[in-house]
Formats: C-alpha cells, sequence, structure tokens
C-alpha cells in the first residue's frame, strides 16, 4: 500500500504526488501509516514490508512506531537518487532565478525630413510635427513613449539632411531592428538614417558644439514643380559679390537680436538651446531682481554663398556654420543678404544693423521651405559615443 497525509490535509495522496519534507512526529494513523508531515524538506515515496516493531528514516530524520510496521527506501521501486542540498531547507524565491531588469539605455538618432507637411519639430496638441510622429513611432514599437530631444527646433516647413535626437529607451533592442521597426512605422517623409546607443550623458541639443544650416535659392524664370516644395524661387538680379561680402560680415560673435524672431513665443522656443540654470544664490528678499533673459550672443564660424547647377538650371546656395541659433536667425539673414544682392540694402549697413539689436532694423524673413538642417557636430563626449 503506497500513500502518506500532509499537516494541512488529513486525506490520502498517492505517493507519486509527493515531494515534502520534514520530520516524522507521532501523530495518528492515515492510510495505515504512523505518521504525517510537518516541515518542507524533500520526501521519497516508502513501500510498506514485513511487519517488524520498527521503522527507518532518513539520515537526521527522527520517528516513532506505532504498530508492527517497517518503512524502507531500499526497495521502493520509485525510489529517486539523492538530491543535493539541505533537507531542511525551504524553497528558494522564485524571484532569485527571474533575470534581472535591463538598464535604461540612452539613443541617438540620426534623420532626414521633408518637413512641408508638418508644423516644425516641435510636439504641439492636435498639429502633425516630427516630435510627435517619432514619439508615437517609439510607443508602436517598444510600448515605451520617450519624447526625444532634437538637437534643435526646426520651424514649420523646414527640412532636415541630418537632424539629430535622443531619448531613453528601458526596452533591450538592437540598433538595426530598431532603425528598420521606426522605418516602417514612420511616415514615409520621415527616414531614419541610423540608429545607435549612446552614453548616458549624450544630449542632441546639449552635447552638440556646431550646427549647419543651407539655405537654396533657385535663379530660373520658372520653378519645377518637384522642386517648389525645396527651394525660394528668386528669378530677379542678383549682384552675388555683394551677396559674399555681406555673409561674411556675419562671421564670428555677435548679437544677433536684430536677426530673432520678434513673435511672441512659449519659454525657451527662441533658441536652439534651453536656457541653463542660473549658478548665482538667489537673492535675499530686500532686493528687487529682474528676471534673466536667454542669450542673443551666438559664435558664426562660417558663412558663405555658393553657386551650384542642378537638373532644373541654377541655384544659389547660403550655408552657416555656428554655435547655435536663434529662432528665425537664418531665414532672416538669407531676406537680409537677399535685399543686399537685389540693391534695396548696401552691404555697409550690415554692421549697423547688428549693433541695433532690433528686429525692424534687418530685412524680411525668408520663406521656410528652402531651409534644411545640413548637419550637426558633437565633441569629446560624442567621440566615445562613435568609438565606443
Amino acid at each position: 500500500m503506497w500513500g502518506a497525509i500532509l499537516e494541512d490535509d488529513r486525506r490520502a495522496f498517492p505517493v507519486a504526488n509527493l515531494c515534502a519534507p520534514g520530520r516524522f512526529p507521532a501523530s495518528g494513523p492515515a492510510c495505515g501509516l504512523p505518521l504525517h508531515y510537518a516541515g518542507r524538506a524533500p520526501f521519497v515515496p516508502v513501500q510498506l514490508v514485513s511487519p517488524i516493531l520498527s521503522f527507518t528514516t532518513p539520515s537526521g530524520l527522527s520517528g516513532s512506531k506505532r504498530g508492527n510496521l517497517s518503512i524502507s527506501h531500499y526497495r521502493s521501486p520509485l525510489r529517486r537518487a539523492p538530491q543535493s542540498g539541505n533537507l531542511l531547507t525551504g524553497p528558494t524565491p522564485v524571484t532569485e532565478f527571474s533575470q534581472p531588469a535591463s538598464r535604461p539605455q540612452t539613443w541617438k538618432l540620426t534623420l532626414a525630413y521633408d518637413g512641408t507637411d508638418f508644423r516644425g519639430w516641435q510636439v504641439q496638441p492636435g498639429e502633425p510635427t516630427i516630435q510627435g510622429e517619432l514619439q508615437a513611432a517609439l510607443g508602436r514599437i517598444t510600448g515605451e513613449s520617450p519624447l526625444p530631444q532634437g538637437s534643435g527646433r526646426t520651424d514649420a516647413g523646414v527640412h532636415a539632411l541630418a537632424q539629430v535626437a535622443s531619448f531613453v529607451l528601458q526596452a533591450p533592442i538592437p540598433p538595426q531592428n530598431l532603425l528598420r521597426a521606426l522605418n516602417r512605422a514612420l511616415p514615409p517623409s520621415i527616414r531614419v538614417l541610423e540608429a545607435r546607443t549612446a552614453p548616458s550623458a549624450f544630449h542632441a541639443r546639449h552635447s552638440a558644439v556646431a550646427k549647419t544650416y543651407e539655405y537654396r535659392v533657385f535663379r530660373e524664370a520658372i520653378c519645377p514643380p518637384f522642386l517648389a516644395r525645396y527651394v525660394h524661387a528668386c528669378s530677379w538680379p542678383m549682384d552675388v559679390e555683394a551677396l559674399q561680402r555681406s555673409a561674411r560680415l556675419f562671421e564670428g560673435e555677435h548679437d544677433f537680436t536684430s536677426f530673432a524672431a520678434a513673435d511672441p513665443e512659449p519659454p525657451g522656443r527662441g533658441l536652439d538651446r534651453e536656457a541653463e540654470p542660473d549658478p548665482r544664490p538667489p537673492p535675499r528678499p530686500e532686493f528687487q531682481v529682474e528676471p534673466p533673459t536667454p542669450s542673443t550672443v551666438r559664435r558664426v564660424f562660417s558663412s558663405c554663398w555658393e553657386e551650384r547647377q542642378c537638373e532644373a538650371g541654377r541655384l544659389l546656395v547660403y550655408r552657416v556654420r555656428g554655435n547655435g541659433f536663434l529662432h528665425h536667425m537664418v531665414r532672416n539673414l538669407v531676406g537680409t543678404m537677399l535685399d543686399v544682392g537685389r540693391g534695396r540694402l548696401r552691404v555697409e549697413e550690415i554692421p549697423g544693423i547688428l549693433a541695433a539689436r532690433a528686429r525692424s532694423a534687418a530685412g524680411p524673413t525668408a520663406p521656410a521651405r528652402g531651409l534644411f538642417l545640413h548637419s550637426v557636430e558633437y565633441g569629446e563626449q560624442d567621440f566615445a559615443l562613435e568609438n565606443g
């Protein structure tokens, strides 16, 4: 006969279902056996043999006799090999065997997009934006919805050849898999050119040391429809040499207030870089201190015009590289220089426009459709990323 009884349930169970540890205190018969279990150490099924006034137990366990029975492990047909470990050790919690959670990982994406049908980079309620589309695609792919930070907030209608975005994901996913999944989830006008992990301190905007923008002006009398979304058509006569001279005057460090957008904006929108926290201690209550204003000083490393020939005709391309740009700054520079090229302004007036620090002193804002974010550069921090 095969059987045993558990302390919390005195019904008989087939021994094939048992795997319980503990001692064998005398406790009243169950299915003819003078024992039950108290504890949780591995137990091996037993066979009832000849009626002797004693029974044997595994080493280290105590037994008590009641009736002419003997319990032996030796002849049990269900006998298993001894298992390692202490019989009196409790069960190991399942959590000890579970895999540790993956640590958050910073990502760097390089994007190209046609900005014609979007309201710019920055997410806006109810409006299509590059940032919003990218966030939604990440949510569909990973179940997480981080807000990607761009190297700069391009305006509505502005394009990008190599915009950079950074964000943090918990999900462990290979870079090539993320790149392919994003390009399937994003609209065709947004493409991910590269996806890679980055050091935790990397930030697409704060880590950038230089950015380059291009503005494209189409010079033929009729602009082909397939170019109209990507150029500013200017067929009137243009003094290219005057354009070049005026462009060089913007090189160096200047206060570009005259070329910043004058329209009201949300806090932080006017600058490519968010204002850093003020390191100074808060003023004492008896002093009245004006709130800090963001700096409008920028350094322009290079500023020049070049002529190009495309299949549809001639292009004038303005390329400017700097450590940062104000809202509408490049488009206002282009609009002012085009006035110089058309003879509406003189090159000699440019220094005075800079010194005026007033938007009304400069020329008009060039259309967004001709502007491209060309590239973004990073320093030592990104060097570690590229060579990690």
